[in-house]
Parts: structure tokens; C-alpha cells; sequence
């Protein structure tokens, strides 16, 4: 791509007549890997006076139906690559006679598309003069993300404009970010809206190089080319990074500082990130707090310790950064904080401009999360004599695997929906690919047989592929005299298997070309948005789930 985004700005500048953005009744969702549009489409939409919500890609039809059914998106984008999935999504809410959003294609370049529905068609049309819909007030709401939840009660996360702009400034500081980084983009888009990053780039004039298809390839090809100074993702990534064949490597143009989170990287992969000198900086945060709210900030005289005790010491969570208020590590019966002696369990409780405004439709849940007047994040920690936190455990079941969480429950109903299944828990096992992978414990109906093999087959049909047990082992559940599963028997179990490697074809990661764009200015990027709303604001009746507008990134 040619253009800067203040050439694309004053086109986007228009349309805001055929839209009135009023109450809760306008989001705009987007289901879209790394590519630009979806980029623009973070200030596009928020320009509008609406409110953003990215789908994460890797969902089925299924979960994505519901999704955008509890959001009442009125507008859906959806990248070429992907529409297949989201039109199933659109058939299923047509089934149940649901209300359809209007379908808004992001296509390839070059592709033939009518003239009257051509997403730069209709920038080119735009009213240069377009003004600009500022929140009414900083706590209204900028961009709803859903993070776990179950397809009977999604979690959508509520951002807000206040928030957005808080977290990405602390973005910017503990990435070490100075005017015009260039920024690549492996952390995904749709997760915390790329941890805030896509405003806060933005904030220093800094230029987004975007990564269609994570491979090892691709990573080293855009460091090089573009000279990127920072970039981000899960263990899953620099995983990829230090597994990159010979071939594929390329010297780094100069220091590449890399933020890593979801999980502690091991190690062994942080000794060799420094080795090819990436600068590694590990966070720890959650949807609910805009991506990242704490930073294991680097102290000097570390430098002097041996090579395991550096890396032990960056696997530590830290303490918050400057935008969050306070983070605490507390008993969650008492809500008194545990003593700084690195034993002392409590769970990890946060609270400030940065924490969510609370959960989408589900006042109880918010009520419940937000007890005491703390935000309760569910993990268990330990608080060191220094201060910074380590992470122990998770008082839930939710796996992390490359960065996702999985919900247990979730895989768990699926296998139980099995005719030859009895019983079924599933754990997370360690993986050195992923972090950790499902690992189901299966009793089967007396006089079944059936294969491991069968098992992960009929999974993979009903769920995402990265929610698909990897490991099946069968044998009696462990339950307690109340009938509960004695699920810490599993995880010593899963364990003992040892890590897996489970390098698939980058599955899990995105899918396809690797756009590039550049520096970025404040002026810009709605009007598109305000004219897909309108047409779907003056259609009446139930809409054709296969009508479409087309967009070209």
C-alpha cells in the first residue's frame, strides 16, 4: 500500500449524515487477522460516535452467532479469507430469525468489485468536511471485547474512550517506545484492540508493518525490510522466533525490544531471544484491564546474576504500570493483602481508570467481579519481598494456549456430547509451542471402544481447532466424596506426560499476505462506517444474510 493514512484521512472525513450513533445501539463489529482495515477501522468506527467490537478469527460460525447476537453489531466487517465462517454465522441468526447486521467484505487488492458498493469507491465520494463525533463524555464506552466466556453467556468486556487513551500511553512507556517507532504487528488486533497499541503506535507517529501470516519467514523478512523496533505476542511467538530455521534468519538491523505476556516465557527461550538479540520485556494483564497492567520493569545490577536467575526473575509479573491506580494481591475472603514474603498465596485484585467499565449486559457478573471495590482477576499470587508479583495458579480452570484461553467447561460439554463418552475433565498439559494444550481424561460407557484418535476427530468438528484436546487418556475421573473432579490429580498427571511440541502449520496464528502501512495522523477514517450504518438504519425487515458491501484494504 502506497498511501499514508493522511491521504486515506481526508477521504474517510464524510458520510456522517446517513448515521445517527445514539445509545448502546451502535456497534460495529469486524472479524479480520493484521491487515490494515481493520487498523483504520480503530478510528473509523470510534470517529462515528460507535463502538468497535473485534471478533477473534479463530472462532466457528457458532460462537460467532452468538457473539453477534449479544452485541447487536449493526455492521459487520469481514475479511475475505474469512467469510465463509462469518457467513455461516449470519445463516445461523437468519435461522432463528434474528436481527442480521449488514455484511461489509474486506477484499484483496485488484479485485474486481461493483462500483456503487467499493469500500474506496466510497471514500472517494466523501465530504472532505465531515466533523468528527467526540464522546459526550471520556466514560463512554470506545470498543467492546469479548474475552472467555461460554457460548450460553459471552463476556464482553467494556473499554472506554478514558481507558483506551490511559493504557495506550502506558503502552508506549514500558515498551520503551520513543517518537516514530516502526511497529510489527504479531500480536493480534482483536485481542484488548493490540493491547491499545493501535492508538498508541499512532500517538508516536510510528509506522505499523502488518503481518497477515505469522511464520518465521515472514517475522525476520519484515524486521529486516522495514528496520521494526518493537513488536509483541505470547511465548507462542517468540517460540517461532527461536525455532526459525537457519534459512530463514536474517541479522537484526538494530534493537528489536519484544513485550511478551499470556504466560511466563520459559527460560530457555528467553536465553535464546537474547541471543539473537531481541530485548524481552514480559507483562501481565487481562482483557478486562485493556491488555497489559503490570510490567516486569528490568533492574540493573540483574544484569551481574547468572543466566537462570535473569530468567527467573523476568517470569515474574512485576507491579502495575503508571496508569493503573493500584494492583494488590489480597485473600479474596478477608480482602486483606498477603505479606510481601514470596509464599504467602492471595489472589491478584486491580483497580483504576484502567480496570473495565464492567461486563456488556450482565450487571451481576459485573457486580460480582468488582467485589469489595477491587477488580478480581481470578489468578493466584504470591507478592516478593521487592513487591513485584508472581503468578501461582489460576483459581479457574481456563487453559491458556498461545495466548487464548479455553474454556474447560466448554471442551468438557463436547466430549460429554459423545454417545460412548461417561465422564470427562479436561486439564491443561504443558506444551513447548503453545504453553499448554487440553488434555482430556475420558471414561468411556461400559462395552465402548473407542479410539483417542475418534475422540479428538469428533472434537475438532464442534470446536475451534485450538480448543481440541491434543492429548485423550482413559481412566477412571478422581472426584471427591461430594462428586467434584479432583482436577489438581489430572494437572500432576498431564504433567507427568512431559512437554508436547505442537508446531502445526501455524493453525492457531493468521492467514494469508502481508500488507504494509504507514505513519499515521489524528485526522481521519469514520465515514465509511457512518454510511454501512445508515443503509443498515433505513432497511427494513429481516436482512438477506448474504448482502454485502465490498472493502479493499
Amino acid at each position: 500500500m502506497g498511501t499514508t493514512v493522511r491521504e486515506r484521512a481526508v477521504l474517510h472525513r464524510s458520510l456522517h449524515e446517513s448515521i445517527s450513533m445514539e445509545g448502546v445501539d451502535r456497534i460495529v463489529a469486524v472479524l479480520a487477522p493484521n491487515i490494515p482495515a481493520i487498523y483504520e477501522l480503530h478510528f473509523g468506527v470510534p470517529m462515528t460516535g460507535g463502538i468497535l467490537c473485534t471478533l477473534n478469527i479463530r472462532h466457528d460460525s457458532a460462537m460467532l452467532s452468538v457473539l453477534l447476537r449479544h452485541s447487536n453489531a449493526k455492521v459487520f466487517f469481514v475479511d475475505h479469507q474469512l467469510l465463509n465462517v462469518g457467513q455461516g454465522a449470519l445463516r445461523t441468526l437468519a435461522e432463528d430469525q434474528a436481527t442480521l447486521p449488514l455484511l461489509v467484505i474486506i477484499s484483496e487488492p485488484g479485485e474486481a468489485l461493483p462500483a456503487d458498493n467499493h469500500y474506496e469507491a466510497l471514500l472517494k465520494t466523501a465530504d472532505p468536511h465531515f466533523s468528527i463525533k467526540w464522546p459526550l463524555d471520556e466514560c463512554d464506552p470506545i470498543s467492546l471485547n469479548y474475552t472467555s466466556g461460554t457460548i450460553s453467556k459471552p463476556k464482553g468486556v467494556i473499554f472506554t474512550h478514558r481507558g483506551a487513551y490511559l493504557n495506550s500511553i502506558a503502552a508506549v512507556l514500558l515498551h520503551d517506545m520513543t517518537t516514530m517507532p516502526v511497529y510489527l504487528w504479531t500480536v493480534p488486533m482483536f485481542h484488548c484492540n493490540g493491547w491499545c497499541l493501535t492508538w498508541g503506535v499512532a500517538a508516536q507517529g510510528g509506522t505499523n508493518i502488518c503481518v497477515r501470516n505469522i511464520s518465521p519467514g515472514a517475522i525476520f523478512d519484515k524486521i529486516s525490510l522495514h528496520k521494526v523496533t518493537h513488536m509483541d505476542g505470547a511465548p507462542t511467538v517468540l517460540n517461532i522466533i527461536v525455532n526459525a530455521p537457519v534459512s530463514d534468519r536474517k541479522p537484526l538491523p538494530g534493537r528489536v525490544t519484544v513485550v511478551t505476556g499470556a504466560a511466563p516465557p520459559p527460560p530457555k527461550v528467553l536465553f535464546q531471544m537474547e541471543d539473537l538479540g531481541f530485548h524481552v520485556i514480559h507483562v501481565y494483564g487481562l482483557t478486562e484491564t485493556y491488555g497489559p497492567a503490570t510490567v516486569c520493569t528490568w533492574h540493573p545490577e540483574w544484569d551481574l546474576l547468572p543466566p537462570e536467575d535473569r530468567a527467573k526473575l523476568k517470569s515474574q509479573q512485576g507491579n502495575q504500570h503508571l496508569c493503573i491506580e493500584e494492583l494488590d494481591v489480597k485473600d479474596p475472603v478477608t480482602m486483606k493483602s498477603v505479606p510481601a514474603d514470596g509464599k504467602s498465596l492471595g489472589e491478584v485484585m486491580l483497580r483504576g481508570n484502567t480496570v473495565m467499565a464492567g461486563y456488556y449486559k450482565d450487571v451481576e457478573e459485573t457486580s460480582k467481579s468488582f467485589a469489595g471495590g477491587w477488580f478480581h482477576s481470578g489468578d493466584l499470587a504470591v507478592r516478593e519481598a521487592d513487591g513485584y508479583i508472581k503468578l501461582k495458579d489460576r483459581s479457574k480452570d481456563i487453559i491458556i494456549s498461545g495466548g487464548e484461553n479455553i474454556s474447560t467447561i466448554e471442551v468438557e460439554s463436547v466430549l460429554f456430547s459423545h454417545q460412548a463418552v461417561l465422564d470427562a475433565a479436561v486439564v491443561s498439559r504443558p506444551d513447548d509451542y503453545w504453553g499448554e494444550t487440553p488434555c482430556a481424561f475420558v471414561k468411556l460407557k461400559e462395552g465402548s471402544n473407542v479410539s483417542s484418535e475418534e475422540i479428538i476427530t469428533f472434537c475438532r468438528a464442534k470446536l475451534p481447532h485450538y480448543m481440541v484436546p491434543r492429548t485423550v487418556i482413559f481412566e477412571e475421573i478422581p472426584k471427591t466424596s461430594t462428586g467434584k473432579v479432583q482436577k489438581f490429580v489430572l494437572r500432576e498427571k498431564a504433567k507427568a506426560l512431559g512437554g508436547e511440541s505442537a508446531l502445526d502449520g501455524y493453525e492457531n496464528c493468521f492467514l494469508g499476505r502481508t500488507p504494509f502501512f504507514p505513519p499515521l495522523s489524528r485526522s481521519n477514517l469514520a465515514p465509511v462506517v457512518s454510511l454501512a450504518i445508515g443503509k443498515t438504519r433505513s432497511r427494513k425487515g429481516r436482512a438477506d444474510p448474504l448482502r454485502v458491501f465490498t472493502i479493499k484494504p
